[in-house]
């Protein structure tokens, strides 16, 4: 019995499926333009977003102009947001603001055209042109639409974007360091830190600037490392001035205490020499 049910129901979705099939080929062979418009709005509804894009688009001709044009484009565009083809949002998006830049719906789909480059920022090791575009179309949406309730959802994709482009960065100044390219490295981490000054990893980028310098000065010839060494003196002291409570202290008085302490033997030496000559 339960078999039975279940090939009745099934039989029965075919039975719906195929009557579907029908009825939307009837309407995409029709010409009544207003029954393909309001079946098109009805699988919109029904989030079929393919099937009603196709109609859409048969459609945007034909109506361009009038009245109805508005409702149908703004959907149309939808349907390529929603089919996730979001570089085909975008451009709608935009396409729509120079069509109709009064539209109630404006602020709306100025906030979804940034939106859509924000969906297609990639993972952090790849290419982040539209996760660059993201921040500036956001930041021009915040600026134009300072009242809108979109604005604290803007500064979050905004602050999403920029986390995404500091860790692209540490990855790069990280690869440095790993690599043995030391002044690289340090001249990498201090550009975090001026790029991201309010991160909660500013302290740790300080840190990693004063170890690179270090070792730059540690492997660099005899005659370069004092003058190296200094740096290490003073990166350690621009530390301790910007972060007197950091739990990174600690480590960081480790390499001025060794740069001294270098400085002091390579004196030592040089004073040796001139005693013996």
């Amino acid at each position: 019995m339960r078999k039975f049910l279940l090939y009745s129901s099934f039989l029965a979705l075919i039975v719906v499926a195929s009557s579907c099939n029908n009825e939307l080929r009837r309407i995409e062979k029709s010409n009544n333009f207003e029954k393909k418009l309001a079946y098109a709005d009805k699988l919109y509804q029904k989030k079929k977003y393919n099937t009603a894009q196709t109609l859409y688009q048969d459609l945007l001709q034909v109506y361009k102009g009038t009245e109805k044009f508005e409702g149908l484009y703004y959907n149309y565009a939808y349907c390529s947001y929603y089919v996730k083809d979001y570089v085909q949002a975008a451009f709608h998006f935009k396409n729509y603001l120079d069509v109709f830049p009064n539209s109630p719906r404006a602020v709306e789909i100025d906030y979804m055209q940034a939106y859509c480059y924000y969906k297609q920022s990639p993972k952090v090791s790849l290419d982040q042109t539209n996760t660059m575009k993201a921040i500036a179309q956001m930041q021009t949406f915040i600026n134009n639409y300072p009242q809108s309730e979109k604005v604290a959802e803007a500064n979050l994709v905004v602050e999403l974007c920029r986390r995404k482009l500091e860790k692209k960065e540490f990855n790069s100044a990280e690869l440095y360091y790993n690599l043995g390219f030391y002044k690289a490295a340090g001249i990498a981490f201090k550009n975090l830190m001026r790029n991201y000054p309010d991160s909660d990893k500013s302290d740790g980028y300080k840190i990693m600037a004063i170890r690179a310098y270090y070792n730059y000065a540690k492997n660099s010839v005899e005659e370069k490392q004092k003058e190296r060494y200094e740096t290490v003196i003073s990166e350690y002291l621009d530390f301790a001035d910007h972060y007197p409570n950091s739990k990174l202290k600690v480590d960081a008085e480790k390499f001025y205490t060794l740069a001294q302490n270098n400085i002091k033997s390579l004196e030592n030496e040089q004073n040796k020499e001139k005693s013996n000559q």
